[in-house]
This record gives structure tokens, C-alpha cells and sequence, in this order.
């Protein structure tokens, strides 16, 4: 399927921000929603995880969460597909603690501008032909994995020792699987995590491509 062109002026811009678990993705994420004053709205992929009620509370801590199956990818370009019309969503919200999506929603307004972010944002050639401009934030693995474990352990509920096995297990391997390669489909390539040049670049792009 060949990839769109960038920032036709008849439609709004799409921007995927992709990069290994605990890079500083949604940092950078947020950080440029809150300097463009609202004009830009913000989906999460894993927002997207596959609703799963046939399976136990066991059974569901034993999915791999970071193989791109685990992830309704499908409905995400349906709802971007959707906002491109002007038409607003309804985002899924998942319960990370209990690995369950909620009965709840959060509606989301068609915008000038969309951000996608998440681990696996350029590794799907069907979200990948979505975006107008693919962004990759690329961290060693180490500060990643910190990173991560202080997030999980505060956000999420998950004990030291579950976030530790799971990294291995799952989110180590699916990275080199998927993450890392798909780095050759950016456009845009920010080291070392929240770097407030690029994400000045970033902003002064999409102010440029809104005026």
C-alpha cells in the first residue's frame, strides 16, 4: 500500500509518535499538545488493547501486550479515518490494573491536528499509511526499563518483580522484533527521550502546516 504524502492543506495532519516502552513518547506526546492552545488531539494505542472478558484475570496477565495482536488496531484507523471527516470518536479507555477495557469512553473531537502515540504506531503498515508525519523517539534501554518500572509499579499497580519478567519475557524481545526496525520509517528520529529542541521543532512544524 503506498504511503500518503505529506500535509495536504485539504485535510488535518496525522503525526505518529512511536518509540520503544518507556522512551519518553507520550512526554513528548503531551508536551506538544499543551503548546499548541487545543488544537490538537491525542490517541493513545494502547488505549486500543483488545477486549478480552472470555479470558481469567490469569490468563489475561499471560497475553503478550506487546505483539502488535494484542492491539485492535484496526478500530484505531476506523476512528482516525472517522476524525479525518470531521466526525468525533468515542476512545476506549483500558483498565491496565485488571487488563480489561472499561464500559467507559472518551470522546474525542475531530481536529487540526492528531497524535498518535505508542510502541507499535510505525510498525502497522496499515496505521503507518495514516500518518502524515512519523516521529521516533530513540532511548537506551536501560533508561527505558527504569522508566518503565516506576511507571507500572505507580500507575498500574504491578508489583517490582511482574514488570521485571514481563520486560523480559515480552517487552525486550517484541521490541528488537518490532519496535527497533520499524525506526526506518521515520521521518523524524529524537534521541535520548523528552528533548525540548526537537519538540520546539515539532511545534513549529505544525504551526507552520495550522497557519
Amino acid at each position: 500500500m503506498p504511503e500518503r504524502n505529506p500535509w495536504k492543506p485539504d485535510r488535518p495532519l496525522f503525526i505518529g509518535i512511536a518509540g520503544g516502552s518507556g522512551s519518553g513518547k507520550t512526554t513528548i506526546a503531551r508536551a506538544v499538545v499543551d503548546r499548541l492552545d487545543g488544537r490538537v488531539a491525542l490517541l493513545q494505542h494502547d488505549a486500543y488493547y483488545r477486549h478480552t472478558p472470555d479470558l481469567s484475570f490469569d490468563e489475561r496477565t499471560k497475553v503478550n501486550y506487546d505483539h502488535p495482536a494484542s492491539l485492535e488496531t484496526e478500530l484505531l484507523v476506523d476512528h482516525l479515518v472517522t476524525l479525518r471527516s470531521g466526525v468525533a470518536i468515542e476512545r476506549p479507555i483500558y483498565d491496565f490494573a485488571n487488563h480489561m477495557r472499561s464500559d467507559d469512553s472518551v470522546r474525542v473531537e475531530a481536529a487540526p491536528v492528531v497524535i498518535v502515540e505508542g510502541i507499535l504506531v510505525l510498525a502497522e503498515p496499515e496505521l503507518r499509511s495514516e500518518l502524515d508525519l512519523k516521529i521516533f523517539v530513540d532511548t537506551d534501554s536501560d533508561l527505558r526499563l527504569a522508566r518503565r518500572l516506576k511507571r507500572d509499579t505507580e500507575e498500574r499497580g504491578r508489583s517490582v518483580d511482574s514488570v521485571i519478567d514481563q520486560y523480559f519475557c515480552t517487552v525486550r524481545p517484541m521490541h528488537l522484533e518490532f519496535v527497533e526496525g520499524s525506526k526506518r520509517y521515520a521521518d523524524l528520529i529524537i534521541p535520548e527521550g523528552y528533548n525540548p529542541r526537537a519538540v520546539a521543532t515539532v511545534v513549529e512544524l505544525i504551526r507552520s502546516r495550522l497557519d
